[in-house]
């Protein structure tokens, strides 16, 4: 696990912090303070990509869709298939109709 790379007390703050917010307002405002545009778009565009892979479109629909580089879904296809799973625990609690990602692939 790799895990123990982030762990330490400005990311357990950060951590914390996020737990903390309420609603999607409070989440707004936070990460508009938090982060640049330019941060908030590479988080959202990594979560979509990782909803593309778990829903098996290719490559190449998953960059027409969100603008990724195959660098960008090749690094998120790795944390499928060797990260902690925690795209897929929180895309299942998103979407718990679907799949997950391991079962998708049968």
């Amino acid at each position: 696990m790799q895990i123990e790379k982030i762990k330490g007390h400005q990311t357990e703050q950060l951590f914390k912090a996020v737990l903390e917010l309420k609603n999607m307002d409070e989440c707004y405002r936070f990460f508009d303070d938090l982060c640049t545009m330019s941060e908030i778009q590479s988080l959202s565009q990594r979560l979509e990509v990782a909803h593309l892979l778990r829903l098996k479109k290719t490559y190449e629909t998953i960059k027409k869709e969100t603008g990724a580089s195959t660098a960008t879904i090749s690094r998120v296809r790795r944390c499928f298939d060797y990260g902690n799973d925690g795209y897929d625990e929180m895309l299942g609690r998103l979407y718990p109709e679907e799949l997950p990602f391991q079962d998708s692939r049968k």
